[in-house]
């Protein structure tokens, strides 16, 4: 089983609460992005990361800088955003983070997948990004089935909390002995499921917590989950997706 998360963009440096275990898997074909980015101009790497002047100052500099073996952070705890907040993998228990170890995998555009503990630097890139690299017209190209190939396991179970840029660089791969299981969280309103992106970041991350804590193995399990006042809908839910409603 894998439970498939995407990164965030705000990223910090964090040497001092866990160790990282690993260099990530894909860091030849990161060492190739980065060498990618940093032949472009500053106004050409602002265009690739559509942000405005201070964060592009910022992730210019950074990739400009960029050592991909030192001074490195562990990937769960590298990202800030909304997600990795609810999470709060700063308190998990022993248990939580051998769990997370073993089944927890971070999309990235630029790491290509990353276990929680290999060791990562700040960067932004966003998967959907248009960087022409090797031939290849963006980075889904670039990375094929790789991702796709790097969070596939035994039982070939994957659960998605993952955002819709991030899981269709596993989605374009799947076969048919493949479980890919997408969780939605929202409100039932007009006949639809109604996601919105802030609360999903939030429940996603809650999601990932409550798994880790109980040590979730298969989806019935999962179903019990009731985070941020979320309740599983068995009426609204099938065999490749759960849907929690508040």
């Amino acid at each position: 089983m894998r439970i498939i998360i995407s990164p965030a963009k705000k990223m910090n440096v964090n040497t001092d609460i866990l160790p990282v275990k690993n260099l990530p898997d894909f860091l030849d074909e990161a060492k190739i992005l980065s060498h990618e980015i940093q032949k472009l101009s500053f106004e050409e790497a602002k265009e690739l990361w559509r942000c405005n002047d201070k964060l592009a100052e910022l992730n210019y500099r950074r990739f400009q800088d960029m050592d991909l073996e030192k001074s490195l952070t562990p990937a769960i705890l590298a990202y800030e955003g909304l997600q990795y907040q609810h999470m709060a993998p700063e308190v998990f228990s022993r248990d939580a983070f051998e769990y997370i170890e073993k089944h927890l995998r971070i999309l990235s555009g630029f790491y290509g997948a990353l276990g929680p503990f290999d060791g990562v630097t700040p960067y932004r890139l966003e998967m959907q990004a248009k960087l022409f690299v090797n031939g290849r017209k963006d980075l889904y190209e670039y990375w094929g089935d790789k991702l796709y190939r790097a969070v596939s396991d035994g039982d070939h179970t994957i659960f998605n909390l993952a955002s819709k840029e991030y899981s269709r660089a596993i989605q374009k791969y799947l076969s048919p002995k493949d479980r890919f299981i997408t969780v939605e969280f929202g409100e039932f309103n007009a006949g639809k499921v109604r996601q919105k992106g802030t609360f999903a970041k939030m429940a996603r991350g809650e999601m990932v917590r409550f798994m880790a804590e109980n040590q979730v193995q298969n989806r019935e399990e999962l179903q019990t989950f009731h985070g941020l006042g979320l309740k599983y809908s068995a009426e609204l839910s099938e065999a490749g997706k759960m849907v929690f409603l508040l």
